[in-house]
């Protein structure tokens, strides 16, 4: 029995053709088709996309579950691409509205400058901020710096995948700083596993004297 889990895909177009229905029913009446109670399966054990539309949004049916297990996709399971009208649709939404949320901070806070675009670079930074921060990089001067070595080792593998999906489509420095930080990372991961090695096999110290 597999432990990978299953992960339930919801195609969010079906909402909007939803909420078109429900526009043309203002006198609040539901149609007839969804008067009868809706039977829901059980919950699985693995996570679930769930996605809320609003409280009167109706319960759309269940894409079966795309099972990812030893490499192979069940791209059969999945729902179908968005269109291109539709991706551009939705691009030139998100601009929008990003643009609004721009122009609300610069106007409450005068002196912050036009955010820069993001790159590439922005990537691999935040990939390398956050599997430092899971090594215990940053921790306060007098705390304990907290480690999280499977979630570190996971962002490092990630790293690894960008590297191997991009190559030969990066810019020469897009290539080097993706190369230099996963080789930072990866130096810093085998320093620490090296120290959590060296004290798992370092015998038990005895209790000093008169505290036997």
């Amino acid at each position: 029995m597999s432990d990978t889990p299953k992960f339930e895909v919801i195609d969010r177009r079906k909402f909007k053709a939803a909420e078109e229905e429900q526009e043309s029913h203002k006198d609040g009446s539901l149609p007839e088709a969804q008067s009868t109670p809706v039977e829901t399966s059980a919950p699985s054990s693995g996570p679930q996309l769930v996605v809320n539309e609003g409280r009167n949004a109706p319960v759309p049916a269940p894409v079966e579950a795309a099972e990812i297990a030893g490499g192979e996709e069940a791209e059969g399971d999945l729902p179908p691409a968005p269109t291109a009208e539709e991706s551009h649709q939705q691009k030139a939404a998100y601009d929008a509205s990003a643009q609004r949320l721009e122009d609300i901070i610069r106007a409450q806070n005068p002196a912050v400058g036009a955010q820069p675009a993001i790159t590439f670079e922005h990537l691999v930074q935040q990939f390398y901020v956050s599997a430092m921060i899971q090594m215990g990089a940053g921790a306060q001067e007098g705390q304990r710096p907290r480690v999280d070595i499977l979630g570190a080792r996971t962002t490092i593998d990630l790293l690894g995948v960008l590297a191997e999906k991009t190559k030969g489509n990066l810019t020469e420095a897009e290539d080097r700083a993706l190369q230099t930080v996963l080789f930072e990372v990866r130096m810093a991961f085998l320093e620490l596993t090296s120290m959590i090695n060296l004290q798992a096999m370092q015998p038990p110290q005895p209790p000093p004297p008169g505290k036997r």
